[in-house]
């Protein structure tokens, strides 16, 4: 059956909308039509050759819809049930699996590299991280979808496969910020808008928001943010004033950029702790010298996927949404069509462009 989606026909190139053959569900494949997807700067990432993936390809790695039907051994959904996707399915044997880190399964993007659909013409597509998002229908592993939650709606979980998880876990697994504590969020992206929600939550006595457009700041405020900073060369003193000269005590750096990353932890206290959350390409180099490591005894870590069990952590966000103290609408700056994606690509590409849902 032939539906429509974005395809990427090599690294580098512009995206297409185009008409694709998917087949039907294998046994232990599930069979989605998209209800929203999100567009974000991991996309981007897939596209320019940041993360590599086989090509051509689907891209989208967050979306949620409701299944149109399954293949063989497929009991824990049914057709006609609300789902949201998860690109990082953990395989459950590997050594990260079995020390409980699920989310650096060593083998969560092997279907990344599968002949999933196929153009029109005939040509081999390939799923991008597992998913394919970006398109009216997709199949998928089963691990690849969970049910949606309780009382939120269809096209808001889409934002829960991606970007929720990884700025909620961000703060919440990674940083693991405590109440009365201090963070500072750089980029105010979507999942950095996650990010300052999450610190709100966890009961943070000061947030304070950075990035290059003065323009977010009504957004970050919005989020959580009880302070918002132009990223410019003195942010990390700005933000020591902002904190009795000491620093932030949690600093997650949302940009994947060497700039961003070092001001973050010049921007932490000593002691402190700095989550880098961005995703930045092998020229972004980060430098430190042995003295300051030692003498500032802070902590850099890398944060993948917000070091989140989406099985574990998606009923915790529905009960934060259903209370009040998550809003998925305040993480999306534009709606658009599924034909709306290329220029939505090049718009983020151009630094014009926020972060856009794609509603089907």
């Amino acid at each position: 059956m032939a539906v429509r989606a974005a395809v990427l026909p090599a690294i580098g190139s512009p995206l297409g909308i185009t008409g694709i053959e998917l087949p039907d569900p294998g046994p232990g494949q599930v069979r989605v039509r998209l209800a929203a997807a999100g567009v974000c700067h991991s996309d981007l990432s897939l596209s320019d050759g940041t993360m590599r993936v086989p090509v051509p390809a689907v891209l989208g790695h967050e979306g949620a819809g409701t299944v149109v039907s399954v293949g063989e051994g497929v009991d824990h959904v049914s057709p006609g049930d609300g789902v949201v996707l998860n690109w990082a399915p953990s395989c459950g044997t590997c050594h990260a699996c079995s020390l409980g880190e699920v989310w650096l399964c060593a083998d969560a993007l092997t279907g990344a590299a599968a002949v999933y659909a196929r153009t029109t013409e005939g040509t081999d597509l390939h799923p991008g991280l597992n998913v394919a998002a970006f398109a009216e229908e997709t199949v998928v592993s089963a691990s690849c979808v969970l049910p949606v939650p309780d009382g939120v709606p269809l096209t808001d979980a889409a934002l829960l496969g991606c970007a929720v998880l990884t700025g909620y876990g961000a703060v919440h697994h990674s940083a693991r910020v405590r109440q009365g504590e201090t963070v500072a969020v750089f980029g105010v992206g979507g999942v950095g808008l996650a990010a300052l929600q999450a610190a709100r939550i966890a009961g943070a006595s000061k947030i304070v928001a950075v990035d290059v457009s003065a323009a977010k700041e009504e957004l970050a405020r919005a989020a959580g943010a009880t302070d918002y900073v132009v990223a410019s060369d003195t942010t990390a003193r700005e933000i020591r004033g902002l904190t009795g000269k000491q620093g932030v005590d949690v600093a997650v750096e949302c940009a994947g950029r060497a700039v961003t990353i070092r001001t973050a932890w010049d921007a932490t206290r000593r002691g402190g702790r700095t989550t880098v959350v961005g995703i930045g390409g092998k020229d972004q180099q980060v430098t430190f010298n042995a003295l300051e490591i030692f003498h500032w005894g802070r902590t850099l870590s890398g944060c993948v996927y917000g070091n989140s069990d989406p099985a574990r952590d998606l009923p915790v966000l529905a009960g934060h949404i259903r209370a009040g103290r998550l809003d998925l609408s305040a993480l999306v700056t534009e709606h658009i069509s599924l034909d709306g994606i290329p220029a939505a690509f090049e718009n983020m590409l151009a630094g014009k462009g926020g972060r856009a849902l794609v509603v089907f």
